[in-house]
């Protein structure tokens, strides 16, 4: 799954990424500084099964600290949006394209209310945010829009004519989106006005239809940028008030940004999401990076954390909705054939099969499924059987490979 960091131009969405990645980004008070998407891995926080065991262990894949495991995950940061990107102004084609990749998205908004619609800077306070959301929703949905309607009377024809499935045409022409049949049957289920036939749809209902499936199918969390300017405050509060089915989480991204350069070069301890952080003894700080971490230390004291890292893990765990699972290879000691206690934590979405954790391993390990050991309990589970967050699971296969 990959998340997909969006937003209109020069809102602090680079910076949001390179906070979360450490992954270089070029950022400036500029429009169009990304053109081409950055991508880089970030990390979510898990609970490890470690401690309720007993064990030391010792991940491949990840970082262990104190029964707290750092899961990677991959993100990237496409281009900015401007108005009428659906009609291919700006790097509009180039930004709706990128979004192809995306499962999930995060909205970085500036909560301050000081970047105008094409991305130049203005007075705090002088833009309204909640402009911005919709905005994005309203230049998502007609991009897909206008996607359906260039086909829709072959579309028809086919209903029609043909006799075809409605849900197999419209998942086959939005395939390239990364729809599924699953979500567009979703869609067609949720609203009265997509009952009908849909060759009796008109312009409404396709765009009524779109809509409901981009928030079904590729969900947003808002991150709501510059908390630390004082016009964002009131600003969020309106956002959660108006958007109530969205994740709002207020962000200081340049703060995040400084926190984890500053610990990568061993000049604080600080943890990700960490609600406060400690200037390591010998540290050697100017007075102005010294001045910079207290005005950091103030962002934390009123707001909690930067905001960055909670986003992050709203998206996946919450709207992705992807829970860790440990394969192994000895059900008894829990470990890989090297001996590696633990070795990865593999993040799936809820309802993922047995099975479909075997070919998520390894396209063998799938093909030739026999059955899987929950190491847990040493019960035989069939391929069937739906994962649950923190299983433990050894996979056997009749292709030979280790699970």
């Amino acid at each position: 799954m990959i998340a997909g960091i969006v937003g209109k131009t020069n809102v602090g969405k680079s910076t949001f990424f390179s906070a979360a990645t450490l992954a270089p980004a070029k950022t400036g008070p500029y429009p169009f500084v990304t053109i081409e998407p950055n991508r880089g891995v970030g990390s979510i926080r898990v609970r490890c099964v470690c401690k309720e065991l007993g064990l030391t262990d010792n991940p491949r894949n990840a970082v262990c600290s104190n029964g707290t495991r750092w899961v990677p995950v991959e993100l990237i940061d496409v281009a900015g949006l401007v108005p009428d990107a659906h009609k291919g102004r700006g790097l509009g084609n180039k930004f709706l394209d990128d979004l192809r990749q995306a499962d999930g998205f995060i909205h970085v908004v500036d909560a301050a209310g000081m970047t105008e619609a094409n991305g130049s800077m203005c007075t705090p306070g002088t833009r309204d945010p909640a402009d911005d959301v919709r905005f994005l929703e309203y230049e998502i949905s007609m991009w897909m829009f206008g996607i359906l309607k260039k086909d829709w009377d072959k579309i028809v024809k086919g209903v029609t004519q043909l006799k075809e499935d409605p849900v197999a045409l419209l998942s086959d022409r939005l395939t390239g989106l990364m729809f599924t049949k699953k979500n567009v049957m979703a869609a067609l289920k949720s609203r009265d006005e997509l009952s009908k036939r849909i060759d009796l749809w008109g312009d409404e209902e396709i765009k009524i239809f779109v809509d409901v499936l981009r928030r079904g199918s590729k969900p947003m969390v808002i991150a709501a940028n510059k908390i630390d300017v004082p016009t964002a405050e009131e600003n969020i509060k309106r956002l959660k008030d108006e958007f109530r089915g969205y994740t709002i989480i207020g962000c200081a991204a340049e703060a995040e940004l400084a926190l984890r350069l500053a610990a990568k070069k061993g000049l604080i301890s600080y943890m990700p999401g960490d609600k406060g952080f400690t200037i390591n003894e010998g540290a050697a700080l100017s007075e102005k990076q010294r001045e910079g971490l207290r005005k950091i230390d103030a962002i934390l004291g009123s707001f909690g954390s930067t905001g960055v890292q909670d986003a992050i893990e709203a998206v996946y765990k919450k709207e992705l909705r992807m829970i860790p699972v440990f394969p192994v290879e000895d059900a008894n000691k829990f470990t890989d054939h090297k001996g590696n206690v633990l070795p990865d934590a593999f993040l799936v979405q809820e309802g993922t099969t047995s099975r479909g954790l075997a070919y998520k391993i390894h396209t063998d390990l799938g093909e030739g499924f026999l059955y899987a050991i929950d190491a847990k309990t040493g019960q035989k589970i069939g391929e069937d059987y739906q994962l649950k967050d923190r299983d433990i699971i050894k996979i056997v296969s009749a292709k030979g490979l280790r699970g």
